[in-house]
């Protein structure tokens, strides 16, 4: 007759449970942090920040190719917003400068005759739901906290391409521009892919 060891089957049981826990706590801090890292965007007040981003960290070159090489040197002011994404989340860069009005007016006429669309105001909710809208980007550089452009900035969607599937338009994709406030001399250059 076998006899069965009681304290055994206890002891690695508790063994067993002790490791499944400790992977469930583990797993559970890994993810809050990778989503707690990613959720937020990083507003970035340093220009030399800008290098590394424009050149090293977005990925998809032809989507920022008419964004500035480096920070102009006669440029006042420097907002950069930037999110890598995470998973399925979105990505998006976004750097707005404030140039001389001369310059802005240029770059308003030059950006108006490819542009493919063109938005005033608004953010990427209100000019998707348009007729033949497509998505643009927030308003990640703003000095305040709204999600929208005012209506003095015209949004110039140079590209936009829909990758989601058929009954889901726009589930994925990827979208880029620039958005040109005449009044108040700024150009905001963004890229986004979700």
């Amino acid at each position: 007759m076998k006899r069965s060891h009681p304290h055994l089957v206890k002891v690695a049981m508790i063994v067993l449970l002790s490791f499944g826990s400790l992977g469930i706590i583990s797993g559970s801090f890994f993810l809050k942090k990778a989503f707690s890292n990613t959720n937020e965007p990083e507003l970035i007040t340093d220009p030399a920040r800008y290098s590394e981003i424009r050149h090293q960290l977005w990925s998809n070159n032809d989507q920022i190719k008419y964004f500035p090489d480096q920070i102009p040197t006669d440029t006042k002011s420097v907002r950069i917003a930037y999110s890598p994404g995470f998973l399925q989340g979105g990505s998006y860069f976004q750097v707005r400068l404030k140039q001389s009005p001369q310059k802005i007016q240029k770059l308003l006429s030059q950006y108006r005759n490819i542009a493919l669309h063109t938005y005033r105001g608004g953010s990427t909710n209100d000019h998707v739901n348009l007729p033949n809208g497509v998505p643009t980007t927030f308003f990640y550089t703003s000095d305040s906290p709204t999600e929208s452009f005012p209506p003095g900035y015209e949004i110039l969607v140079l590209d936009a391409q829909d990758r989601g599937t058929p009954g889901f338009k726009w589930n994925h994709g990827n979208s880029h521009g620039v958005a040109i406030n005449n009044l108040t001399s700024e150009i905001v250059y963004w890229a986004e892919q979700w």
